[in-house]
């Protein structure tokens, strides 16, 4: 629906200043999600504010880009375990960017496991969904955007 109002210009369009702010917050949101995770999760290692930083943003790309596809692509699996199966997507994303991760030498950040993974997918699920209902990146976007 709010795509109808902004084609009739009745909502303002973000700035690319605000843009850029929303996107800087959801990164940092998902920078402390992954140092959670990495903190409650044993078979999960992580060393470094540089190492967070970068996880995390090689973590939200593969979520704005391969994650669509993704659930496309196994949207009857999802639908045949009530949405589930989209935990294991997650946990194979972080694998993914626990891969990725290696091939930068000052880059320390490793999974032991599948089963670590899943738990740490779950565990930055919840945590980003926490952060974001008490900071809104849009709103954030709109009051600190140039």
């Amino acid at each position: 629906m709010r795509a109808v109002f902004v084609a009739m210009g009745a909502v303002r369009r973000p700035t690319p200043g605000e843009r850029i702010v929303g996107f800087v917050v959801r990164w940092a949101m998902l920078a402390v999600a992954v140092w959670v995770a990495a903190e409650l999760i044993d078979g999960i290692h992580l060393e470094g504010w540089q190492s967070i930083v970068v996880v995390a943003l090689i973590l939200g790309l593969l979520n704005a880009l391969v994650k669509p596809i993704l659930l496309v692509l196994s949207f009857p699996l999802t639908i045949l375990t009530l949405g589930l199966f989209v935990l294991v997507l997650n946990a194979a994303l972080l694998g993914l960017t626990a891969w990725i991760a290696g091939k930068f030498d000052n880059i320390l950040f490793d999974i032991d496991g599948f089963l670590d993974a899943f738990l740490g997918a779950l565990i930055i699920t919840v945590v980003t969904w926490v952060l974001s209902r008490f900071i809104d990146a849009g709103k954030m976007g709109r009051r600190f955007g140039f």
